[in-house]
């Protein structure tokens, strides 16, 4: 009877043990490598990250990922200044004097969640737009405060949006041309050649992405 249970109790420990070896194989090892393998060959790009590359093959960021352009901060300085012979971005998160997410930082994701009517969240956008307006506007060229599109002064909801609006991006245009010594013609194009339609058609709104629009206008100043 002894002799029995124990041989019983070993065979269903050897079977667990099977399966658990079986399981480990086909679902630790096999299966990644099998979705691995798929990804890598039908959508290498974004498995490995969505990378941007300037024209020296150097990985500058992802495509997937807003990024600021910055001054050097000054001794004191709360936060830096915009560089602004780049394009901008959206605030990273909030708005332009947010203190949640000021360096677009992988470790949180998220907005102010503050209602339209919320006063302090009208002081934000008012002095957004004011600092918008004075940053492009140069002395061939002033800004309207009411050409102002409401991405230049509020963040996208997850803080971490990458691209701008085309309205957005045709408002730096002069500055940028200014500011990198460069014919307005020339960074116009190099605008309309970085926007990107509609998914399909009609899924979305056009968008410029900001890391692959500063990219080629780096190439394109070095050129």
């Amino acid at each position: 009877m002894t002799n029995n249970s124990v041989s019983s109790t070993a065979r269903v420990l050897g079977a667990g043990l099977r399966a658990l070896l079986v399981l480990t194989l086909v679902c630790g090892v096999l299966y990644p490598l099998a979705v691995t393998g798929v990804a890598q060959a039908l959508f290498h790009d974004k498995a490995n990250g969505s990378e941007i590359k300037d024209s020296g093959g150097r990985v500058v960021g992802s495509s997937l990922i807003g990024q600021r352009y910055d001054l050097p901060p000054k001794d004191g300085e709360e936060s830096p200044a915009p560089d602004l012979k780049w394009f901008q971005p959206r605030p990273s998160n909030g708005l332009g004097s947010n203190s949640v997410n000021t360096q677009y930082s992988l470790i949180l994701s998220g907005a102010t969640n503050r209602s339209g009517d919320n006063k302090e969240l009208v002081e934000w956008v008012t002095a957004a737009k004011a600092a918008v307006v004075k940053d492009n506007s140069t002395p061939t060229y002033k800004v309207n405060p009411a050409d102002v599109p409401a991405d230049a002064v509020t963040s996208s909801g997850s803080g971490l949006d990458p691209d701008i609006s085309p309205a957005y991006a045709e408002l730096q245009v002069h500055r940028v041309a200014e500011k990198n010594n460069l014919d307005v013609g020339k960074v116009e194009d190099l605008v309309a050649g970085h926007t990107t339609g509609r998914l399909l058609g009609f899924m979305g709104e056009p968008r410029v992405n900001v890391l692959e629009l500063n990219t080629a206008l780096r190439d394109l100043t070095r050129g």
